[in-house]
This record gives structure tokens, C-alpha cells and sequence, in this order.
């Protein structure tokens, strides 16, 4: 067979300044015999100039419908609002297959131009886990907007605890804005700190649990074996600070409720809920019907003597662009190589998920 081509899309999502292939990433790719042209893009963490000296060939933004027909489109998040037919196989994030807004309108487009979607979602191995997620700094970053939080509360009380957020240029400037806000606290605030997490161990909680080892933040980890008898969990109120990095797909009771933060007596003043949906009827932590974001990243759920943020940011890696686009681009690359083979199972499954949920649609 011919050397897949691989076509990165810029992304168009504002804010989104994330790539799902690195100039690291498009020069293996090269170096085994793909090629790889890529989109010229304004919001890129990656300027053009990296990839040219890759040795990527250059095109301009949003000509990816000119492709040629055997290439892979790739890319992160939704595509541009259209209804074009879809002709190429497409990789990216379409949140399409639990019927999401939209959902029958995507899939009716790549009917009618026979194309293909390969969801990023439903890349899995054998044993059903993600080949390549963002987790790790979903929770890297969640955990330091709590701390960032907790700390405005205490050193600004009068304003909001957190204010409007740029992505950082790295992670060595998010950990250092979260250093210096925590040093403005006073001593003795600072000593009674700890973060309670729950679904520790996994990639999510992973993220979480290194930030705050960083600044030497006491974590109290949790994960199925303190969760297993079911919530909530009075312990919770016990910590400043309660993350959530557990994706329930199955009926649980709830992590928390609104009953339980009621106490006047808690501790607690912010959560993050890292995992972060608050529509699903599986979500445990009930406490919200809507996101926060960049632009407004608090829900204030109380006002009382001691406060109770929430933030709920469906994408916090976007807020650390570089390293997240690196680890999960290299987590992606094996999958890509992949590509060059016959009957690669990875695939084969993903593209047989897209035949089932497009059979779906009325004719």
C-alpha cells in the first residue's frame, strides 16, 4: 500500500492553541516514509516555521476539503459548521456517538460523502483503555486553578478568587503563578492546606497529584477501594480543596451533594470537578447544571464566612498547550504508525463504531 498521508487541520475552536501532531511527532512520521502536510494556523502553539523545518509541507488554513481523497485528516476539535458532504477519513474529537447537539447532522455529512470518522475518543486497546488522552494534564492543570482558588480567596476576599485565564507559555510558568499566589497567604492558612482526590489513580489524578507534589501540597488519594461503598462522603468536607478526576459511566451515588455542603462547619471551600459533566445523569458531583471556562472559570455555590467555588472547565489542557500537545502526541504516534499496516485492530474497531452509530440515521 501507498505511505498514508496525514493532513493536520488548523484548529478553529477560539482559544484552542493545542495540536494533535507536534513538529516533533510530523518529523517521525516523515522519517518513516509518511507524508505529512500541514495547515498554516494563527492560534497554534506550534508556529508554521516548526513544522516547515520538520520538513512538512505547508498549505494554507481550512484547505483540508481539498486534500486528496486518500488523506487522513487529523485534528483535535469539532470541525468548521457546515454541511458539506465529508469525503476523507477523519481523525479528531467529535463527540458524536451519545447523541451530543449535533450529533446526526456530523454523521449525515460523512454518509453522503462516504468519508470516515476515526473518533480520538475510541482509539483503544485490547483491554478497552484510550490510547492516547489528555488526562494527565487536565488534572495537572485542575489541581492548579484549585490551589490558585483557595488562595485568592485568602489573600483577596473581596474580589474574585480567580480571574479570567490566558494559557501559560509552559509549566514551569503555571507552577510558579501557583508559588507565588500561595506565598501571599498567610503562614498558618497555608499549613492547614490539603487536597482531597478522588480517582487518584488514575492518568487524570496522576496530573493532580504531581502539580501538587510540586509545591509540596499534602493530597489525602482516593480512588475505588475508599469509594466502593458508595457516597457521599462526609470526608470530603474535611480538605480546602476536592478534586474529582473520575469519569463515572455507570449509576453511582453521588460524590458529594448539595445537602451535604449545606454543613457550615466544612472545611471546604473549592472543588474542581476535573472530570467535568455536568449533564450526564451518572455525574457525581450534582452541584451544577453548566461548565465554567476561560472567560468566567468560578461558579460561587456559596457566600457564606467560608466561600465555596467550583470550577468545571471541560478543557483545561488547552490552558498548558505545548506540553499537552507533546505528551499526547507522542502517546498518539505508535497508534499513527500504525496506519501503514493491514487490518490494525485499533482501527479496524474505531471504524467499525463509526458504521454503527452512522447506520443509525433515518434514510
Amino acid at each position: 500500500m501507498d505511505s498514508p498521508h496525514i493532513w493536520l487541520r488548523a484548529e478553529t475552536k477560539p482559544g484552542e492553541a493545542r495540536a494533535a501532531l507536534t513538529p516533533n511527532t510530523a518529523r517521525e512520521l516523515l522519517e518513516r516514509g509518511f507524508a505529512v502536510t500541514v495547515e498554516r494556523s494563527q492560534q497554534s502553539v506550534f508556529a508554521p516555521q516548526e513544522y516547515e523545518q520538520a520538513g512538512c509541507a505547508l498549505v494554507d488554513a481550512g484547505t483540508w476539503p481539498e486534500a486528496p481523497a486518500q488523506a487522513y485528516i487529523l485534528g483535535l476539535k469539532e470541525l468548521p459548521d457546515d454541511n458539506a458532504p465529508l469525503i476523507h477519513q477523519h481523525i479528531y474529537f467529535a463527540h458524536a456517538y451519545k447523541e451530543q447537539t449535533g450529533w446526526d447532522t456530523l454523521l449525515a455529512r460523512f454518509k453522503r460523502g462516504e468519508g470516515v470518522l476515526l473518533d480520538l475518543e475510541y482509539l483503544v486497546d485490547n483491554t478497552g483503555r484510550r490510547c492516547a488522552a489528555f488526562g494527565y494534564w487536565a488534572g495537572f492543570v485542575g489541581s492548579a486553578l484549585a490551589l490558585l482558588t483557595w488562595a485568592g480567596q485568602h489573600s483577596r476576599p473581596e474580589e474574585s478568587p480567580l480571574q479570567p485565564l490566558r494559557p501559560w507559555q509552559d509549566q514551569g510558568g503555571l507552577v510558579s503563578e501557583v508559588k507565588a499566589s500561595l506565598d501571599l497567604v498567610a503562614t498558618h492558612d497555608v499549613s492547614d492546606l490539603s487536597i482531597m482526590i478522588i480517582g487518584a489513580l488514575g492518568r487524570v489524578g496522576a496530573g493532580a497529584r504531581a502539580l501538587a507534589d510540586l509545591l509540596a501540597v499534602p493530597t489525602v488519594n482516593w480512588d475505588i477501594a475508599e469509594t466502593s461503598a458508595g457516597g457521599p462522603f462526609h470526608e470530603i468536607l474535611s480538605h480546602p480543596i476536592f478534586l474529582n478526576c473520575v469519569l463515572v459511566n455507570q449509576k453511582l451515588p453521588p460524590f458529594i451533594t448539595p445537602e451535604l455542603v449545606a454543613d457550615q462547619q466544612r472545611t471546604l471551600s473549592v472543588i474542581a470537578d476535573i472530570s467535568c459533566d455536568p449533564l450526564s445523569e451518572f455525574n457525581p458531583v450534582p452541584l451544577y447544571d453548566q461548565c465554567t471556562s476561560a472567560k468566567v472559570p468560578l461558579k460561587r455555590l456559596q457566600s457564606t464566612s467560608t466561600p465555596l467555588d467550583l470550577i468545571a472547565i471541560d478543557n483545561l489542557p488547552s490552558l498548558l498547550p505545548r506540553e499537552s500537545s507533546e505528551d499526547f502526541s507522542a502517546q498518539l504516534l505508535p497508534v499513527i504508525l500504525s496506519l501503514a499496516q493491514t487490518q490494525t485492530p485499533v482501527w479496524q474497531r474505531a471504524e467499525k463504531l463509526f458504521h454503527h452509530y452512522s447506520g443509525t440515521l433515518h434514510a
